[in-house]
């Protein structure tokens, strides 16, 4: 089979297209035809292992997993003897393990429980869209924010931003979106109640306090955001930050129980999934997608990821033909 190929750490210009076995299901899995796949901030840090202590997670000396990518959409070719769930044929998407083969490839083997039945009517370049969710979920859960809740959130047009203000709406918060100038409307459509163009105003110099502040880029820090925070405000962030100062604020607020700072830290996949695909067929998660790009360019699209400019997600057209289900 065809896959986007990783051998060493480096740039995009290491990932090539090449052919590997086609992989054969465990009793617990199901093999996807993949359609659509993505590249995200999380398979650019992964290409790069950066910061490099992800080198003991993701092998020291060269990449564990030859086939980058999290997100898929697809159709199932087979299932293990053990699976009872989907069937061939049935258009399927979800989310890789990450100690697996990824996505970025005509065919992926997952385990079951990663899996959910495609929303109805949903194209299969729309449902690669479960990371960016995944970490928003997880921030969501951790901090506990309820209907009336005020939460910012900045970095509100890329996938974990665009996702946290669907979902935040989704509970009945009040959203303050923060972007870029050109991403406004986007956001507005999305749900955000108010819309800050953080290109033309300070953010951190508003009179607003919230109950929540997020950053859902890594692009800013507690120190800079306290002062938009209530007195038991928590900020909350999807990066280490600089010099890893969020892990050591995390850590400080639990010893000292202020719980003021938090990293996202999403746990096992199971069930995720199909509480996306019900938050998505009643209207209130959708994908935006920023650019496509063949497989055969892949490369091109880690580089525009790494730019830091993208807006909701990238797609990988692994099997054009499939974009509207057709097998």
């Amino acid at each position: 089979m065809r896959a986007a190929v990783v051998t060493r750490y480096g740039s995009p210009d290491v990932v090539t297209i090449g052919e590997t076995p086609k992989p054969t299901p465990a009793p617990d899995e199901v093999l996807i035809r993949v359609r659509a796949a993505s590249v995200t901030r999380t398979d650019c840090g992964e290409l790069r292992a950066h910061p490099f202590f992800m080198r003991f997670f993701t092998g020291l000396r060269r990449p564990r997993r030859h086939v980058l990518g999290l997100d898929f959409a697809g159709e199932v070719q087979a299932v293990g003897a053990a699976t009872t769930s989907f069937k061939p044929g049935d258009r399927v998407f979800g989310m890789c393990p990450s100690r697996s083969n990824g996505a970025q490839a005509e065919y992926v083997c997952v385990p079951e429980r990663v899996v959910a039945a495609m929303p109805a009517g949903a194209r299969f370049d729309e449902a690669v869209v479960c990371e960016g969710a995944f970490y928003a979920n997880a921030v969501l859960e951790q901090i506990g924010v309820k209907a009336g809740e005020e939460i910012l959130v900045y970095g509100a047009s890329g996938a974990i931003g665009t996702a946290l203000v669907q979902l935040a709406k989704s509970v009945g918060a009040v959203v303050t979106a923060v972007a870029a100038g050109p991403h406004l409307d986007l956001v507005k459509s999305l749900g955000a109640n108010r819309v800050i163009d953080h290109t033309a105003e300070d953010f951190t110099h508003i009179a607003e306090r919230f109950d929540f502040v997020v950053d859902a880029v890594g692009k800013t820090s507690f120190f800079k955001c306290r002062r938009l925070l209530k007195s038991s405000g928590i900020f909350a962030a999807t990066d280490l930050g600089a010099w890893g100062q969020n892990v050591a604020l995390a850590l400080w607020s639990s010893i000292t129980r202020s719980h003021r700072v938090i990293i996202a830290a999403p746990t096992r996949i199971d069930g995720f999934v199909g509480f996306l695909r019900a938050r998505m067929e009643a209207g209130e998660f959708r994908a935006v997608v920023d650019r496509r790009y063949p497989l055969e360019q892949i490369a091109d699209a880690y580089r525009y990821v790494e730019t830091g400019q993208k807006v909701g997600i990238v797609v990988i057209d692994v099997a054009p033909d499939g974009m509207e289900g057709k097998s």
